[in-house]
């Protein structure tokens, strides 16, 4: 298969095109972030780059803190003006009728309407080039009860998660399967038992 090689880029995709929430309940502010990840498992750890430029960067820097929301499709419109609109002079919450809610662990709001919220407390930032990393500690996780099922287990399948690839926006597709399908043995099917004869039967063989 023939390939073209180009020099180094970040077209790495898909990746989640969260909203970031910043500063306080009272004074609220959200910016699309899509350059995030996981950098650890314990400690939970996340980071989330962000343009010095950008109006909450320097929210973010002073405060130490920040929420990663979680977005779904039907939110694209709402995740597409947050990144494309500043807090400078526009209430985004207000223009986007998002839903600021108090966090348990720090002082930056949720946004209701998102599934998931993973409230973060900054431990490290480090400047490369055009971004900031602002490395954090998820200090907790808020899940909404319409996607637990009665175990409390989520299925976060059902939440109509998006994803985001080189400046488009894709709803998530059907299931493939499970982490470790490749490896896990399958179930040998149960040999059946055979039926075992009533007296009726053995005493209609005897007369035949």
């Amino acid at each position: 298969m023939a390939k073209q090689h180009w020099k180094g880029s970040v077209l790495l995709a898909p990746v989640p095109p969260t909203l970031v929430t910043c500063g306080t309940l009272e004074h609220p502010n959200v910016l699309t972030i899509a350059w995030t990840g996981v950098l650890a498992t314990h400690p939970p750890m996340t980071y989330i780059s962000v343009r010095p430029s950008r109006y909450s960067h320097d929210i973010i820097d002073k405060n130490g803190e920040f929420v990663i929301n979680l977005t779904t499709s039907a939110m694209m419109q709402e995740t597409d003006f947050c990144g494309v609109r500043s807090g400078r002079d526009t209430d985004k919450f207000e223009a986007c009728h998002l839903t600021p809610e108090p966090a348990k662990t720090v002082r930056a709001p949720l946004i209701a309407e998102c599934p998931v919220n993973l409230e973060c407390r900054v431990v490290n930032k480090k400047t490369l080039g055009t971004h900031t990393i602002f490395e954090a500690e998820i200090t907790g996780v808020n899940v909404d009860d319409r996607y637990l099922d009665s175990k409390g287990k989520l299925n976060l399948q059902q939440c109509g998660l998006m994803a985001y690839a080189h400046g488009e926006y894709f709803a998530l597709g059907r299931k493939l399967g499970n982490f470790g399908d490749s490896v896990r043995k399958k179930k040998k099917p149960r040999k059946r038992s055979a039926k075992p004869l009533h007296k009726s039967d053995i005493s209609q063989k005897q007369s035949n």
